[in-house]
């Protein structure tokens, strides 16, 4: 059986400096779509066309469900990201298309709320994902795509410690058009880029 398979939820929250990390419980409906909703005109040029039901509690379920059940398979793993000091939900962020065997490697995604944006929240809760990842889970590789003109996702990534790989065309259907993306990586064997936090801390206890 797979590392995250086998660590699973005991191994949650995740902690990084000033956030926390976990999966998605019913119990967070209300303030996810609240966010998200909110967010919407500030997520929408970055993120897929969003379902017509995309907000309601029934979608919301079954986006639970499914998180748990690729978790479970070791095949994706998507956690809400928390501010620490009150526990208010800031955005979210996933490993998907978890590979094994000679590849041990994953994708990164994320979103950010509108109001949380800018305010070093993201980096934080990526550096700690990614050293949860690296450390506590055996990938190797974690790989992240951008759009070109996402200025602001380009340069956290590169804060973080990821290196630009290449330019994919056409690589992903955003807000309803095919979109080219830049590629970058990061290695477990990567240098410790400035400002990233001692090793991650995935202390197991209550967050709300």
């Amino acid at each position: 059986m797979a590392l995250f398979g086998i660590m699973g939820r005991r191994d949650m929250p995740i902690r990084g400096e000033g956030v926390f990390l976990r999966p998605a419980e019913m119990r967070d409906f209300a303030e996810w779509s609240s966010l998200r909703e909110r967010s919407r005109a500030f997520l929408t040029p970055w993120e897929p066309v969003w379902p017509a039901d995309d907000l309601t509690r029934a979608s919301f379920r079954y986006r639970v469900r499914r998180h748990a059940e690729e978790m479970a398979r070791d095949e994706a793993y998507s956690f809400f990201i928390y501010r620490e000091d009150d526990e208010v939900l800031v955005g979210g962020l996933s490993f998907g298309y978890v590979r094994r065997g000679v590849s041990q490697s994953a994708t990164l995604g994320y979103w950010m709320g509108e109001p949380y944006a800018g305010k070093g929240y993201m980096t934080r809760a990526v550096r700690a994902a990614c050293a949860y990842a690296f450390q506590k889970q055996g990938l190797h590789r974690i790989e992240a795509a951008c759009l070109p003109s996402n200025e602001p996702s380009r340069r956290l990534l590169e804060r973080v410690g990821f290196r630009h790989e290449g330019y994919a065309r056409s690589y992903l259907n955003i807000n309803g058009q095919w979109r080219d993306h830049l590629l970058f990586a990061l290695l477990e064997t990567d240098p410790t880029p400035p400002g990233k936090p001692a090793p991650c801390d995935s202390r197991v206890g209550e967050t709300r």
